[in-house]
């Protein structure tokens, strides 16, 4: 698609010569000697560059300037001027014209100063393309899950994307407390400044603390230059700390100051380096009880437990598997253009059965395998690994996850609980169809129903 230019000048002539000469080099050009109804035009119509004289009778060159700039702020304008008002054109590059170009202007000049412009808009396009591309990945709407569970933990992220205040994330491994950082901040303000994540897990103690910090050149073996950390890289937008439960004691002290000063030093530096930033962490470890052991600043907890979320792992919401499952395997059949469909029936019980451990990442997994070494359209149990489709390793997983001393008895109408509760949320809430699945009598299951004071509606 050609660049579109907008030519805003009050002389014929030079509205010719400029329509003439871009046009010929491959540009759509609209030329008007109005600027009024230029800036109608730009209501309804595409413009990639606008070219405006800046000497003109009903408006000048620095007012269409400032009401493109206040409208359309991703659109560059290049002045045009007499040679006698450089001044003016200097003027207004200061308050964000893209260029000028003196009249009379050489046609080399004006081809190259409008093909940088050219490519400009087209850089700017792209990084809105891109920016909505995230915004509509990482949209709350986009976070899968009908649960009432999940519904709880979108409630939280509406309610704490428009603030500044620290969030904490909590859950097991692979239950997507990152795609929830992501919403938060897509869901923001902040959401066209940066997104950075360190996994501080992932990096050894020094180490971290260089990335976290940055450094100063000549501040350790091996620093030959000035480094900006993830802080200064964060300025403005959001910074994501994974596994904060991993960090020393030394860099607790650091986070700490951060977030009641906003200020911090390089390693090795002394300037105080002001930043403006949003921290959401998150971790699968349970803070209260680091912070009664002591491996974890209690004053620290609390500047990072503003506000709370907790991510239910997945045998919590089984009722969101099939929507997973689903996203997933049109995701993998669209990468690796198969043509899989669906799952058979069978195949999606032991998916909704089975425990995952790994939470949505296993699952995540377990589909793309499924996909890929798929030979029909449908996945059927025999294309599941052995852990999801054997029943006696599905009881296992189960087991596995209890702890090693409990009580039986309790343990046991916790469990005959919770398959009465899945079997009423299966047969949406039909009491015959969930006695039928669970092997009882209506009046058993009524029975039961009673015993653990189950809604049974």
């Amino acid at each position: 698609m050609a660049t579109q230019v907008l030519i805003l000048d009050d002389e014929r002539n030079y509205l010719l010569i400029l329509e003439a000469l871009l046009s010929d080099a491959g540009y759509a050009v609209t030329a008007l000697d109005d600027p009024e109804m230029g800036m109608a035009y730009l209501e309804e119509s595409e413009v990639d560059v606008v070219i405006t004289d800046m000497k003109m009778p009903k408006m000048t060159g620095q007012e269409v300037l400032e009401r493109v700039k206040k409208s359309y702020p991703h659109i560059p304008v290049i002045i045009m001027t007499a040679f006698g008002s450089i001044e003016g054109a200097v003027d207004a590059m200061r308050v964000g014209a893209f260029d000028y170009v003196t009249k009379p202007f050489s046609n080399e000049e004006l081809m190259l100063t409008v093909a940088k412009a050219a490519q400009f808009a087209k850089t700017q396009r792209e990084n809105i393309l891109l920016r909505k591309s995230l915004e509509e990945r990482y949209a709350v709407h986009q976070v899968i899950g009908r649960s009432k569970a999940m519904g709880q933990v979108l409630e939280m992220v509406d309610r704490a994307a428009p603030s500044r205040s620290t969030v904490l994330i909590m859950g097991e491994s692979g239950t997507g407390k990152e795609m929830v950082a992501k919403a938060i901040h897509y869901a923001s303000p902040r959401k066209d400044q940066p997104f950075i994540t360190v996994n501080c897990m992932a990096l050894s103690s020094g180490v971290l603390e260089s990335e976290l910090f940055g450094h100063e050149k000549g501040s350790f073996t091996g620093a030959v230059a000035k480094r900006r950390g993830r802080f200064e890289m964060a300025h403005g937008g959001t910074l994501f700390l994974d596994e904060i439960g991993e960090l020393s004691a030394d860099i607790q002290v650091k986070l700490l100051r951060v977030l009641q000063e906003r200020t911090f030093e390089r390693v090795g530096g002394t300037q105080p380096i002001e930043v403006d930033i949003r921290v959401v962490t998150a971790t699968n470890k349970d803070l209260t009880a680091a912070v009664a052991a002591g491996t974890f600043r209690e004053d620290l907890y609390y500047r990072l437990n503003v506000v709370r979320i907790d991510m239910p792992a997945l045998r919590e919401r089984r009722e969101d598997i099939p929507l997973l499952a689903g996203h997933f395997l049109r995701k993998y059949a669209a990468e690796n253009s198969k043509n899989v469909t669906g799952f058979t029936p069978e195949a999606m019980d032991a998916l909704t059965g089975y425990e995952w451990p790994g939470n949505v990442r296993q699952l995540q997994n377990v589909v793309e395998r499924c996909v890929v070494l798929a030979s029909g359209e449908l996945i059927g149990v025999e294309d599941l690994p052995a852990e999801v489709r054997d029943e006696e390793t599905q009881y296992k997983s189960a087991v596995d996850l209890l702890p090693v001393q409990i009580n039986l008895g309790e343990t046991l109408e916790k469990i005959e609980a919770a398959l009465v509760r899945r079997a009423l949320a299966r047969t949406d809430f039909v009491q015959v169809k969930a006695a039928e699945m669970l092997g009882v009598s209506k009046s058993l299951l009524q029975y039961k129903l009673k015993k653990y004071n189950i809604a049974g509606h």
